[in-house]
């Protein structure tokens, strides 16, 4: 299996900006976890909370300018791909499956990572970093006012 990604960067006029601001005020705010339904052409369909919560990103990144970009990765990567995802090199990736800090699965020979726990293992990586700096920055205020 070969991890084909697509993607596709969006690149925001400002009359489109104009129109998509109006969609996101008709919008509300975000609603995380919160479906719908959506009418394009007279045609209804509904939206289940996971896609609306994308369209509803989509929409607000454009409606402020911001150049969008459409990606879409298979269940499953291999491991050079999610390391090139993490930023990090394939031996560093291997470490991290060996550990049991990123789940992975063998496919014949091949060791292969699910897009979801690599998603999930950025999203904790993330955490922990945002929660380093903010001690750092406690701490060096603390430092900072003796």
């Amino acid at each position: 299996m070969v991890a084909v990604m697509e993607r596709r960067d969006i690149v925001v006029e400002p009359e489109v900006a104009g129109a998509a601001r109006s969609v996101s005020e008709g919008l509300g705010g975000p609603h995380p976890g919160i479906g719908g339904t959506l009418t394009i052409e007279g045609r209804t369909v509904d939206l289940p909370p996971a896609l609306a919560d994308v369209l509803g990103a989509v929409v607000r990144a454009v409606a402020e300018g911001r150049t969008v970009t459409v990606g879409a990765l298979p269940a499953e990567l291999t491991t050079t791909v999610a390391a090139e995802r993490l930023g990090i090199s394939r031996p560093t990736l291997m470490k991290l499956v060996a550990e049991g800090a990123l789940p992975a699965h063998k496919v014949g020979s091949h060791t292969r990572v699910k897009t979801v726990d690599l998603v999930a293992f950025q999203r904790a990586r993330l955490a922990r970093q945002r929660a380093a700096l903010a001690e750092l920055i406690e701490l060096s205020d603390e430092l900072g006012e003796e």
